[in-house]
């Protein structure tokens, strides 16, 4: 894979950036990961999850209480998805180390794997942001994000079907997606070789999802209940995971740059790159903000990744200021639906393209 780079000789835009943000938090004596407050809220998003799986599985509500609850449950599953093992896996949760990793883990009791989420998050889509080949997030079958990427028939219906596959993308993800990659892995003599502990967590995570998940609840309520409330509560979390990406990342106005095709070089500086291939949304809703642990705020989280999002609001001032003064376009929707329907015109502009 050619090795792409940015223009960082002189980053004269984000040294200035480190430079308010590094002074906001020395003259407010504030740590840079999250809090005591980061810490309950995400204890009270946990203890939900528990008890509505418990009641759901061993006390079996009504159809329509189970429904509902299935639909929470779906939803709370992406907040500890946003708020916890995200926070985790950048490292900004705690100053602690060790409740880092066990906030990373949390993904694995979500049924994902959070040793191949750390290399293509972490690494691929904050390093390469909407750069096709690079940027795996915007590589969605049957979806075309941007106009560099070949138009299928098929794309013109996108802006109707989209619904379904951001659905089921949680499912693809978690029972098929971990496995493709992990067997190309271990078959490819080219590849990074996995460690063992992560082989055996792998298979550990696999095992204890489907049996919590399927398992027990087909021996408590019956499969065809046990499939139905898993289906609902999956298609729920794997919905609300892809829009709160997709409202970051490919709206009107957002840019998927090419690289230049003989030096292999973005020509901008890499913080310059992730505000012209990422949007802010809602950023005035403490509501929102709270749910989506911080990630209305992707600019700042893409600009700061190891700062915990309990931070974002005071840096996106600094964040937008620093882009005045260096004339850097910086893209704002001011309501959910807005960015939603943004989304929309998107797709359906790239279907049409």
């Amino acid at each position: 894979m050619t090795k792409i780079t940015f223009q960082n000789s002189n980053p004269v835009f984000f040294k200035a950036l480190k430079e308010k943000v590094n002074a906001y938090c020395a003259q407010n004596g504030v740590s840079k990961t999250g809090d005591l407050l980061l810490l309950s809220k995400s204890l009270l998003i946990v203890s939900s999850a528990i008890s509505i799986y418990i009641f759901l599985v061993f006390f079996t509500p009504g159809i329509a209480v189970s429904v509902l609850l299935c639909v929470l449950f779906g939803c709370n599953l992406a907040f500890i998805g946003f708020n916890i093992m995200h926070e985790g896996g950048h490292g900004s949760f705690s100053k602690y180390k060790w409740l880092n990793d066990v906030s990373a883990y949390s993904l694995n009791a979500l049924g994902g794997t959070i040793y191949f989420w750390k290399q293509r998050h972490n690494i691929e889509h904050h390093t390469y942001t909407n750069i096709e080949g690079l940027d795996h997030d915007i590589d969605i079958k049957f979806m075309r994000m941007h106009q560099e990427q070949p138009k299928k028939s098929y794309h013109k219906f996108q802006h109707y079907y989209w619904v379904c596959l951001y659905g089921i993308s949680y499912i693809v993800w978690i029972l098929y997606q971990d496995f493709e990659k992990y067997f190309k892995i271990t078959k490819s003599p080219e590849a990074k070789p996995i460690p063992l502990k992560e082989h055996i967590i792998f298979w550990i995570t696999k095992v204890s999802y489907l049996t919590i998940y399927l398992i027990i609840p087909i021996i408590m309520v019956g499969w065809i209940w046990a499939i139905t409330g898993f289906l609902i509560a999956a298609i729920v979390c794997g919905f609300s995971i892809s829009m709160v990406f997709q409202l970051a990342h490919v709206v009107e106005g957002t840019q998927f740059p090419e690289p230049n095709k003989d030096s292999h070089k973005i020509q901008k500086e890499w913080a310059i790159h992730q505000i012209s291939t990422t949007a802010n949304f809602a950023t005035k809703s403490k509501v929102i903000s709270w749910f989506l642990g911080g990630l209305n705020f992707q600019v700042e989280h893409h600009l700061f990744p190891g700062v915990s999002h309990i931070h974002y609001p005071k840096i996106n001032k600094l964040v937008k200021e620093t882009c005045k003064e260096f004339d850097v376009t910086y893209l704002e929707h001011k309501t959910m639906a807005t960015a939603f329907f943004s989304h929309l015109l998107h797709i359906r502009k790239m279907g049409a393209a």
